[in-house]
């Protein structure tokens, strides 16, 4: 009985194999996964490149736009950020953060680095940034004696568009690793017309 079923299984076996057909669906079923997987991950590294880029640009462009004003207002700064924010869409999986820090380097001997004003954008909310005398570091380079900079910080928690159920990330492990990319960008730039851009009501 058993060795009359393992013939018949032996037989449909090779007349299964020696069909093209089923030679097809079998390669069919084989490659189709692999492909819909180097199509979905293709995707997606080319997403998050792009929102890398537009990263950088949200940094630059406030920069840019900050150190083209003589004085600064907390709703001016907020509107900045605003624009700031909208650069980055389509995309909307997680919002940035935006911190533009107005930074001097004292006219001492020894000269010190520390916040002027600063505000930024967390979550959708506007904050106050690090309190006025806060200590800096800036490249070496920047570290010239009565200047002032704007320091802008762009930040993204890159969620990607194919995400996965928690169980499902514990139980195969795919791409967790992946699932929250952290984006920076930072940008200093000189103020254009004036030199210093104060903000009284920053505080």
């Amino acid at each position: 009985m058993f060795a009359s079923s393992r013939a018949s299984f032996v037989a449909r076996l090779k007349l299964f194999v020696s069909d093209g057909r089923g030679v097809a669906a079998l390669e069919f079923a084989l490659v189709v996964p692999l492909l819909l997987m180097l199509y979905f991950v293709t995707m997606e590294v080319a997403q998050a490149i792009e929102a890398n880029k537009k990263v950088g640009r949200v940094g630059s462009m406030v920069a840019d736009l900050v150190t083209q004003q003589q004085q600064m207002s907390k709703n001016e700064l907020e509107g900045i950020m605003r624009l700031g924010e909208s650069t980055l869409q389509p995309y909307n999986r997680s919002a940035p953060d935006i911190e533009i820090t107005a930074i001097e380097v004292t006219d001492e001997t020894t000269p010190k680095v520390q916040v002027v004003w600063a505000r930024k954008l967390v979550n959708g909310s506007f904050l106050a940034g690090s309190p006025k005398g806060t200590p800096e570091t800036i490249p070496a380079a920047l570290k010239i004696k009565g200047s002032f900079l704007i320091r802008v910080e762009g930040k993204l928690d890159y969620r990607p568009v194919i995400t996965w159920a928690a169980s499902s990330k514990q139980t195969l492990g795919l791409m967790s690793a992946f699932d929250n990319i952290a984006m920076t960008e930072t940008y200093y730039l000189r103020p254009r017309m004036s030199m210093t851009i104060p903000c009284t009501d920053c505080y």
